[in-house]
């Protein structure tokens, strides 16, 4: 057997590129369609196989290392070949399957989406760039260069498969496998695409408008059908799923679709009571203080929280009371706190329950 490198003309050393390019120039040459000699189209099958042997890395590796790069008799005969010719595979009963189809349905695709709080409450539209396979726009997906087209392989007569009569323990079997020659297509595309190098779409950058629903979390993903990578060929596109992150933010967190927040009260407020207006996450909130409100009571705002993804309405903005007790006080504000002591008779501290932390009771009131 004819060594491969000397098959294409390159040296063992030759990298995937220079091996690719010999062969699309022997193949140009060679193919009996071009050249209908009988060494032509003895030397086509052996340039063929010699490429399809060194453009297959694991392939190439074997037969550098002086392994075979077929199996019994030239036709990778195997346990499998037996198993497909009793069970449809390869010529038991049944119609053989046609050629494969350069066509193929494209990768689904991922991308993470990081939005505000605030987006959350009524959702946002968005314009998100992505990085992806298209349909290439030289040859449209046809795969090959302008003016040319796939030729039909004569190996396997445009079938994509070569059936094979060997022996085996169980006596003669037909077997069948793709076409070494055409990679199972049926066809040979001989003067491919520049722009694709012959895959029928190309990476490029394209911006997708989204519409992003109100009441997403972090973890959320949207799919959004047919706006992944084309396929081979210009193959239907696969999908696109966007996994949604939340921003931290300083002041509001959630607990499903209400809001949470702590709101500092003046010690004088909280015992006079008041009423506040705040700056909210969409828009101004009116928050009424009672008399005599204390530390770790949590006021509710109804409808002030997330819009539920789902329907349904708005959840509720919770606000924890944290009451500030003045630590600097001028002589008059001393002297007034003291003449209040004196009309109240106040409750001398004494021990009571375990109290957990401010914050640590705020967490279980919201909870």
């Amino acid at each position: 057997m004819a060594d491969h490198y000397e098959a294409l003309g390159v040296a063992r050393e030759a990298t995937p590129e220079e091996i690719k390019k010999a062969y699309r120039k022997l193949a140009r040459e060679l193919h009996p369609d071009v050249n209908p000699s009988s060494d032509a189209s003895e030397r086509f099958k052996s340039v063929t196989h010699a490429y399809d042997v060194l453009s297959d890395p694991q392939q190439r590796q074997q037969y550098d290392m002086g392994g075979s790069s077929g199996g019994f008799g030239g036709a990778n005969f195997g346990f499998g070949d037996i198993f497909e010719t009793f069970f449809g595979g390869g010529g038991g009963g049944g119609q053989a399957a046609g050629p494969r189809s350069r066509r193929e349905r494209g990768q689904d695709a991922l991308l993470r989406v990081e939005v505000s709080l605030k987006d959350t409450i009524f959702g946002v539209s968005r314009d998100i760039e992505v990085n992806t396979a298209v349909l290439c726009e030289t040859c449209e997906g046809s795969c090959t260069a302008a003016g040319s087209a796939p030729i039909r392989c004569d190996i396997c007569q445009g079938s994509g498969k070569i059936h094979r009569q060997v022996r085996s323990l169980l006596g003669n079997v037909m077997t069948s496998s793709p076409c070494g020659t055409c990679r199972g297509y049926g066809n040979i595309i001989v003067d491919p695409c520049v722009t694709c190098a012959g895959q029928g779409r190309v990476r490029a950058q394209r911006t997708i408008s989204v519409d992003i629903p109100a009441g997403v979390e972090t973890g959320v993903r949207l799919q959004m059908p047919e706006q992944g990578e084309v396929g081979p060929a210009g193959g239907p596109h696969g999908d696109l799923f966007l996994e949604m992150k939340v921003r931290h933010h300083d002041i509001f967190s959630r607990s499903d679709d209400d809001l949470l927040a702590t709101v500092e009260v003046q010690m004088l407020d909280a015992i006079l009571g008041t009423t506040v207006t705040l700056d909210g996450l969409d828009d101004k909130v009116e928050v009424h203080v009672k008399p005599g409100t204390q530390s770790g009571e949590v006021l509710t705002v109804k409808e002030r929280g997330i819009t539920s993804l789902r329907g349904g309405g708005r959840g509720d903005l919770r606000l924890g009371i944290q009451v500030v007790t003045p630590t600097k006080l001028s002589s008059a504000e001393q002297t007034l706190i003291k003449q209040l002591a004196s009309a109240r008779k106040s409750k001398k501290p004494e021990f009571t329950e375990f109290q957990q932390g401010l914050f640590a009771k705020l967490r279980d009131r919201f909870l």
